[in-house]
């Protein structure tokens, strides 16, 4: 099982939120593949931590549905059923619109400032083709919205299904394009305005699209 090594270590003090975001990620990113065998031993090593965080981290994934464990067996990373994503975007579209909707008050001249610098920054990605950094920046501009919504539980639920989607995103090669620089404009004048029902349409607009890139799903 290939690990890499370059990475950071976690405290003792944030073992398991540490080694639960980096086996996350490395499932997202396809460093660990779908259907690979992973080892806890091996990853405590690479993570330098116990095996407890290792094991506690690997429950919540398969909680999650990023892993499956076999008791006495084995644990694998699961399967990626690109035809999931039309149950993933529409929940995440609706929770991403309200977050978007609830921001509006509590904008500040600073979130809206950081919204702008970080679309200027996605459109330097997008027209640079560094699409792998697009996604990342794509989903930076949303989490500012959702952080500015201050609401914890819909910020839990976005996590959740956020990742699954970044997975799908990952594996399947998704190449955002510049429509998502004009809809981020659209977005964030849209919540200056306070135009709540053409905010959350086009917000909702901007993540359902996406199905379209999506090749053999209808």
């Amino acid at each position: 099982m290939p690990i890499p090594i370059n990475h950071e270590k976690p405290t003792r003090q944030s073992a398991k939120e540490s080694a639960f975001n980096q086996l996350q990620q490395w499932i997202i990113d396809g460093t660990l593949l779908p259907g690979e065998k992973i080892n806890d031993t091996e990853l405590a090593q690479a993570l330098g931590v116990s095996r407890t965080p290792v094991r506690e981290s690997l429950q919540l994934l398969e909680a999650q549905g990023f892993v499956e464990m076999f008791p006495g067996k084995a644990t694998q990373v699961t399967e990626i059923e690109r035809s999931s994503i039309k149950e993933l975007l529409p929940p995440l579209a609706v929770l991403q619109a309200l977050s978007a909707e609830l921001a509006i008050n509590h904008l500040t001249d600073e979130t809206i400032s950081l919204l702008e610098n970080t679309n200027s920054r996605f459109a330097e990605a997008i027209q640079s083709k560094n699409y792998y950094s697009a996604l990342k920046i794509d989903e930076q501009f949303h989490d500012i919205i959702v952080d500015a919504a201050n609401n914890k539980y819909i910020k839990n639920l976005i996590e959740s299904l956020q990742a699954h989607v970044r997975r799908q995103f990952f594996h399947n090669s998704i190449i955002l394009t510049e429509h998502s620089i004009e809809d981020h404009a659209k977005i964030i004048e849209l919540m200056k305005n306070k135009d709540v029902d053409t905010l959350t349409a086009i917000m909702k607009e901007n993540w359902l699209r996406t199905i379209e890139l999506f090749p053999g799903v209808e």
